[in-house]
């Protein structure tokens, strides 16, 4: 804002856009304080005086003396049996995501391009419908899914515990169709000549779909395959009830930083290797976004604004 323009306002005005930025300022400071603290204590490394580390929360903010041994503790111990066990996590976390990623991104931008590009009958219901439903938490149907993955032996299978990922991978995947909102406001921007003109030269619609649709909804991609990636990276509470307490090897990250402190064998003084593993998990989601922050605001914007 300039000079001004600002020198214009009225002393109303002034006061209610100084409140304005001081509440922001403050929720910033709220939603950055736990952030800090927590980075801090991943990097905290100090000792009591008979050279036992601690590692439990202290009433100071800033650390005595900081090191890197959180961080190698974290992926060389061992918990609940499992030898390496945070990457072990770290790496179904990874499968997972990236599975739920590819499925999801394509299921969604599949039932957007129908929603935005083809007539049928019960095209505006069904709209309506998906939006009501997607009004609803997800998390209300977990029980459901649960017993609906245990009588088809996708969790709680004693012989095969590896398969409880495959059904976590169902469970974030299937109704992933349900939130095409986005990406159908974004191909609404594609003009339909495209399509009628693809159409004229023989084009089936996957055709088109994958040939003149695709090529031209790189932002749209990108904002889905983040969402769709982030989605099970940082979920907790469908992979706590689908893998079970007792699949450690086959946890996903979140799952596994929880047991640290809060499951069958907690132990308070892994709170900074807790810590280091938030840090751990978020550089990959803090890195995607910085590089494709560009697709990625184009791609929420042009759906949002259409659609």
């Amino acid at each position: 804002m300039s000079n001004k323009k600002y020198k214009s306002q009225s002393k109303s005005q002034k006061t209610s856009l100084g409140l304005t930025y001081l509440i922001l300022i403050i929720l910033s400071i709220i939603w950055l304080v736990p952030l800090l603290w927590i980075v801090l204590s991943a990097f905290r490394c100090e000792y009591q005086a008979d050279g036992t580390f601690i590692g439990t929360v202290t009433s100071n903010f800033f650390p005595k003396a900081y090191g890197l041994k959180n961080f190698k503790d974290l992926f060389t111990a061992k918990y609940y049996g499992v030898e390496n066990a945070f990457p072990r996590w770290m790496l179904n976390t990874l499968i997972i995501a990236i599975i739920d990623c590819v499925i999801s991104t394509f299921l969604v931008l599949s039932v957007a391009y129908c929603m935005s590009k083809l007539k049928f009958r019960m095209r505006k219901p069904f709209m309506n419908i998906a939006m009501i439903i997607g009004l609803f938490p997800g998390f209300m149907s977990m029980i459901a899914i649960y017993f609906l993955l245990k009588s088809i032996g996708l969790t709680g299978n004693a012989a095969h515990p590896e398969y409880s990922m495959i059904g976590l991978v169902l469970a974030y995947s299937a109704g992933a169709g349900l939130g095409f909102q986005v990406a159908k406001g974004f191909f609404d921007v594609i003009a339909n000549a495209l399509v009628e003109s693809a159409k004229l030269d023989g084009c089936t619609n996957f055709e088109i779909f994958l040939k003149i649709i695709l090529p031209l909804a790189k932002p749209i991609i990108i904002y889905q395959a983040l969402m769709s990636f982030t989605g099970p990276w940082m979920d907790f509470i469908f992979a706590k009830v689908i893998i079970g307490a007792d699949n450690a090897p086959f946890w996903t990250v979140s799952v596994g930083l929880y047991s640290l402190l809060f499951g069958t064998h907690p132990d308070t003084n892994l709170f900074t290797q807790f810590a280091a593993g938030c840090v751990v998990v978020a550089i990959p989601i803090v890195t995607l976004f910085m590089f494709l922050q560009k697709y990625y605001v184009e791609g929420v914007t042009a759906g949002a604004v259409k659609g």
